[in-house]
């Protein structure tokens, strides 16, 4: 009997190359990720408060050592098919626990995120830009099935810290303020009915009050993030006030679990099958008398609802967005840098050179504009931000939720063109989950459409424009060095714009509401570019981060504010490679 024998087979040269530099392309992501991020470290130190910041700076190099690499396996592995979460409405003894079954991939990564303080940095409240800069690094992995979660926690910690008796502080606070994943507390939002998403003043889910002073809850709610939290934030119709709208609703915090351990009545129906976002549990719900606590004043839920909770979500939405978009940009960059195509790095062509830096400048802009107003919330909730700055607030968090989750879903598609089909690939990149993800971003806490037609209103209502205005208005007269010339041509744009905003409210309704699709992306654009000129007149940088941050600069100008100049002028192809060479 002959041996068979196994023809020898050597693997070509050029696949050898080719794959050794996927390889280094996949070695260079694992960096740390603070450490990494020059921009975002210059961020920090401009809005931290001194005293806080040594300590900030040390959370955030820590867990920057484990976002691109431990973390982001885990929730790689927890994002696949056969991971995701499980609905387990009964043991097997039949008694009921509504609860969801995770993978173990889920926990570890939780871990990890918890651990970095992300909620625990609300104990020195207030303290929004502490957490929200921890967020932000972990959203360079997408929501990662824990991100929903902590925005949620977030408007419920905002909530009790505001308006929580002694008692349920007492019960709550500390489990949710703990870094320890294995000992800390989630928690959720139900706002959504099925009759009404945004239209929130259609909810009919009813608050009775009970013969303890307590509350119980009648109804269903149809879109339930983190539906396995150990308290649930929700809206319910307060039969007492007798008021139809938003002005008869309640803000009730609903327990998972009674004092004597059984679960409240609250009935999961199914979980979502969603597009994105889908390591974290979404589901539909029915309440049948669960025992929930009024928060606040009776009749000011709705005001306490948006103040607390929207306007906190959205600012934790847009910051994931800069996440989101942080990350595709390093995918698209170090993929460049790796690849080669008919002999060279892919980097080295201009068109990849163009869309590397389109992403950088709008990335940037948009990373200093929400520390901006994180450092203002902060501001705010101190009680030391004048009425302008919270009109500005108020109109700047909505306007820029919407442009920086179109922002992060255009960067996601960026990124995988600049990968080709490897960009495209679930088992190659991170884009394709990102991409879903931030689809789920731009839906969140208010359509585009409804942020739309929330800023048209707070104009009609409020007059909210003149405080955002004013407030730039401010920051550019701040500004006297090097910048001067930015700050003038950035003054005129805010003025042709102010005269823009009084010609659209003088429209009739549907005109206007017509009109603000534009007119929210160019007021997003002004308010980052005013930004971005009065950080930069306010501390000076050196060398080559000089010259990147110049041509950043630069280059979001003329892609937003001016006319777009032509490609063939002096410098645009330097400076595209200024902006490009320079991670």
């Amino acid at each position: 009997m002959s041996e068979s024998i196994e023809p020898s087979f050597e693997i070509p040269q050029p696949n050898a190359r080719g794959r050794q530099a996927l390889q280094g392309f996949g070695e260079a992501m694992r960096h740390n990720a603070f450490e990494g991020d020059g921009h975002f470290r210059r961020v920090i130190r401009r809005y931290a408060r001194p005293e806080r910041r040594p300590a900030l700076e040390a959370a955030l190099a820590a867990f920057g050592q484990v976002v691109l690499g431990p973390l982001d396996e885990v929730v790689r592995k927890n994002n696949e098919p056969g991971n995701l979460p499980q609905l387990q409405r009964y043991t097997g003894f039949g008694e009921r626990i509504e609860a969801i079954d995770h993978h173990p991939s889920y926990h570890e990564a939780g871990r990890m995120i918890y651990g970095s303080g992300v909620m625990a940095a609300y104990a020195e409240h207030p303290n929004t830009l502490g957490a929200l800069s921890r967020f932000y690094l972990s959203s360079l992995n997408g929501e990662a099935g824990h991100n929903c979660p902590l925005a949620c926690t977030a408007g419920v910690i905002r909530v009790l810290q505001e308006l929580g008796s002694e008692e349920l502080k007492a019960r709550y606070l500390p489990g949710f303020l703990d870094a320890e994943y294995d000992n800390h507390l989630e928690g959720a939002q139900f706002l959504t009915e099925v009759q009404g998403g945004s239209d929130v003043g259609a909810n009919a889910t009813r608050a009775l009050r009970a013969e303890d002073g307590s509350f119980r809850i009648y109804g269903e709610k149809w879109f339930c993030s983190n539906i396995d939290a150990d308290v649930f934030l929700m809206t319910a119709r307060v039969e007492e006030l007798g008021q139809e709208g938003t002005r008869g609703l309640g803000l009730f915090l609903v327990p998972r679990l009674l004092e004597d351990g059984s679960v409240n009545e609250f009935y999961v129906r199914r979980l979502k099958d969603k597009l994105g976002t889908r390591s974290m549990a979404s589901g539909e719900c029915d309440f049948r008398g669960a025992q929930a606590f009024h928060m606040g004043e009776l009749g000011q839920g709705f005001k306490h609802m948006m103040n607390l909770v929207i306007n906190t979500s959205r600012l934790y939405n847009a910051v994931g967005c800069c996440g989101v978009m942080r990350r595709a940009y390093l995918s698209a960059r170090l993929y460049a840098e790796h690849r080669e195509a008919f002999g060279q790095p892919i980097l080295n062509y201009p068109l990849v050179q163009e869309t590397l830096g389109d992403m950088r400048a709008e990335l940037e802009a948009m990373v200093s504009a929400n520390f901006h107003l994180c450092a203002l919330q902060d501001r705010l909730d101190e009680g030391e931000a004048s009425e302008q700055e919270a009109a500005f607030l108020r109109m700047a968090i909505n306007i820029n939720k919407s442009r920086t989750a179109i922002s992060a879903r255009q960067a996601c598609v960026q990124g995988i063109e600049v990968l080709g089909g490897n960009g495209a690939i679930e088992s190659f990149s991170v884009l394709p989950r990102l991409l879903r993800d931030a689809i789920v971003y731009e839906n969140w806490e208010g359509t585009h459409n409804t942020l739309y037609m929330q800023v048209l209103r707070d104009m009609h209502r409020y007059r909210v424009h003149a405080g955002f205005f004013a407030y730039l208005s401010g920051l550019l007269d701040q500004v006297q060095g090097a910048e001067y010339e930015r700050a003038e041509e950035l003054s005129r744009a805010l003025g042709e714009l102010s005269a823009q905003v009084d010609r659209v409210l003088s429209l009739n309704q549907a005109s206007a509401s017509l009109a603000m699709r534009e007119l929210v992306d160019q007021l997003a654009t002004l308010f980052y570019g005013v930004v971005r000129v009065w950080e930069r007149d306010g501390g000076a940088l050196d060398g080559e981060d000089e010259a990147v941050d110049r041509a950043s600069v630069e280059h979001f100008l003329d892609r937003g504010v001016r006319e777009p100049r032509g490609v063939d002028e002096s410098g645009y192809l330097r400076r595209l490679q200024t902006l490009a060479m320079r991670r």
